[in-house]
């Protein structure tokens, strides 16, 4: 009963959900988008209150409600090459580069807050889709041989991507993923005084992950990687925050998102010629992440600066690399990140702000372990919002985001080959090989207010 209340709630809410900073999304809803994010120490809304600093509902002295929709784009290429000579005495280089063909993606939230003028207590409920990656990478057709084993005398080898050759000439074949977050949240906050508050929040989660292939199953001598079934998990977690209001211009806020603690993916499987592939399961946890902010509120103007660590070192999932004995990947390998998220809301009129964000990103992803994350390319390191309300009435208040993230130089490692594996050669680099990808995102999203009351 529990997982299919989750998959209503996940349905309703989630939809495809991508992120910017790793597998973390950046903000939810319109204005804390429009914000690059950042609200520890700076509540222009309680969407991005409930994400990044409980403790600082209680800037909010009404109840409302809050319904998110948008449309997310990103568009990763993955890049690889082998040298001459790697595939067969005389080959020519081989390299070639793969554009995604995922498409756009509906990206909602929905939250509401209770809240009153003379009450020192503020409880909120939210459903936000808080992380997800998914890239879908189609075959190499333009190969060296055809079906029949026979040479292809229009092989272009300046145009053919070796890591997307089929399994049975040691590519992934077609290389798609799919995985998502959904995170239930219950906030309460208490004011201890004028100028100090708290909060608490625990975290219902529910996510789900689809491999193709599966790289964390062991493959087969004859039949390679299997693909997986979409399965799911339910996780747990909690955050805390502080949040001081000098009442004059200084805000300052800090948080903490508590490791979210999932149940292994139990993965059912078949291998690419239709047969069942044995089970496996996999965990993979959502990192914790420690947040400081600072705010500055003038008469027409809030300025919000957030610093955040996303702690993937210590994460289930993420912190494991390499190959295990049965050549099955152990895991991504990912390094701890730094976020830096800053806005800006400009009032040009009492019914109408005007808001500018930035999200600066470091890589989780080294160089060396850049095979290990082809699925799951998070590698952008800055992204630049600009956003705009208006407030119709008191009941009724519309925003609207646009959402850039740039690509800059991604990561670039080398093939990797679990039977290569050795002492000096730990991962089993294939010498004179690449790997690399990068990408770039955009998204436009509304987020539509209604306050209840007077």
């Amino acid at each position: 009963m529990r997982t299919t209340i989750f998959k209503i709630y996940f349905l309703l809410f989630t939809g495809f959900v991508f992120s910017q900073t790793g597998h973390v999304m950046q903000g939810v809803g319109a204005v804390n988008m429009s914000m690059g994010g950042a609200a520890t120490a700076q509540p222009i809304d309680f969407n991005g209150a409930i994400l990044w600093n409980p403790a600082s509902l209680t800037a909010f002295k009404s109840k409302e409600f809050s319904f998110s929709i948008g449309a997310f784009f990103s568009s990763p290429e993955l890049s690889s090459s082998l040298p001459a000579g790697a595939m067969f005495a005389g080959s020519p280089e081989v390299k070639g580069t793969t554009l995604d063909a995922r498409g756009t993606s509906p990206m909602p939230a929905a939250a509401m807050i209770w809240a009153k003028e003379e009450s020192k207590h503020v409880f909120a409920l939210s459903a936000f889709g808080i992380s997800g990656f998914g890239v879908k990478f189609p075959q190499e057709t333009n190969l060296p041989i055809d079906n029949l084993g026979n040479p292809n005398p229009n092989w272009n080898p300046n145009n053919s991507n070796p890591i997307n050759f089929p399994q049975q000439a040691r590519g992934f074949g077609l290389l798609e993923s799919d995985y998502m977050l959904l995170q239930v949240s219950l906030s309460y906050a208490y004011k201890f005084s004028d100028k100090f508050s708290i909060g608490i929040q625990p975290n219902i989660d529910y996510a789900t992950l689809q491999l193709a292939p599966n790289p964390v199953s062991p493959p087969s001598l004859t039949k390679g990687y299997p693909t997986t079934n979409k399965a799911s998990a339910i996780g747990y977690g909690a955050q805390v925050g502080m949040f001081y209001d000098s009442g004059k211009m200084l805000k300052l806020g800090m948080s903490y998102k508590t490791k979210q603690s999932f149940k292994a993916f139990d993965f059912t499987q078949k291998y690419i010629d239709g047969t069942d592939a044995p089970n496996v399961e996999y965990t993979m946890n959502y990192p914790a992440i420690l947040s400081f902010g600072l705010g500055l509120s003038g008469k027409k103007i809030d300025v919000a600066v957030d610093y955040r660590t996303v702690f993937y070192e210590n994460t289930e999932g993420f912190k494991e690399k390499g190959w295990n004995t049965n050549a099955s990947v152990k895991g991504f390998g990912w390094q701890n990140m730094t976020i830096i998220s800053a806005g800006l809301q400009y009032q040009l009129t009492h019914k109408m702000p005007v808001r500018l964000g930035y999200t600066y990103s470091s890589n989780a992803i080294k160089d060396e372990l850049a095979f290990f994350s082809v699925s799951a390319p998070g590698v952008i390191n800055n992204a630049a919002q600009i956003g705009l309300g208006y407030k119709f009435n008191d009941k009724w208040t519309l925003d609207a985001v646009y959402h850039q993230g740039f690509r800059g130089d991604g990561v670039k490692g080398e093939l990797l080959n679990p039977m290569m594996v050795s002492a000096s050669n730990p991962y089993g680099a294939i010498t004179g090989s690449s790997v690399s990808y990068n990408m770039e995102t955009s998204l436009v999203q509304f987020s539509l207010l209604y306050t209840f009351g007077k």
